[in-house]
C-alpha cells in the first residue's frame, strides 16, 4: 500500500489542485474563526501550506503560499472583500507568514526526500 504522502507528483495538475483545496478549506475555517470574533489572519493557512507541501511537494506548497497572501488581504483584512493599501504592520504579517511557510515547505520537502530514501 502506497503512503498517502507520495500520491502526487510535485509538478502535476493534481498537486496544484490539492494546494487549492487546502487553501479553500483553510479559508472556510478562517471564516468561521472570524465569525466568532478572532482576528488571526494566517492561523489556518499555516497548516494548509504544510499539508499541501507534505501531500504534493514543494511547488504545491509555494503555490499555496502565493494563493494565501492575496486571499487573506482581500477577504480577511478590513475592509473585507476589497484590496486596501497595506500598512507597515500588514507587510510585517505577510513577511512573517512567508518566512514561516518557507520553513514549513523546506521541512516538508526534507521529509518527503527521507521517505523516498527509506523506501529504497
Amino acid at each position: 500500500m502506497r503512503n498517502v504522502i507520495m500520491n502526487f507528483r510535485p509538478w502535476s495538475l493534481a498537486a496544484f489542485l490539492a494546494a487549492v483545496f487546502a487553501i479553500v478549506l483553510a479559508a472556510s475555517v478562517q471564516e468561521m474563526f472570524q465569525v466568532l470574533g478572532a482576528k488571526l489572519y494566517f492561523a489556518t493557512f499555516f497548516p494548509a501550506v504544510l499539508f499541501a507541501s507534505l501531500l504534493a511537494g514543494a511547488p504545491a506548497g509555494v503555490f499555496a503560499t502565493l494563493l494565501a497572501i492575496p486571499m487573506v488581504w482581500w477577504a480577511f483584512m478590513p475592509p473585507h472583500f476589497q484590496f486596501q493599501t497595506l500598512t507597515a504592520d500588514d507587510y510585517h504579517r505577510f513577511a512573517m507568514f512567508a518566512l514561516g511557510c518557507a520553513l514549513a515547505i523546506s521541512f516538508a520537502n526534507l521529509f518527503r526526500e527521507a521517505v523516498i530514501l527509506f523506501r529504497r
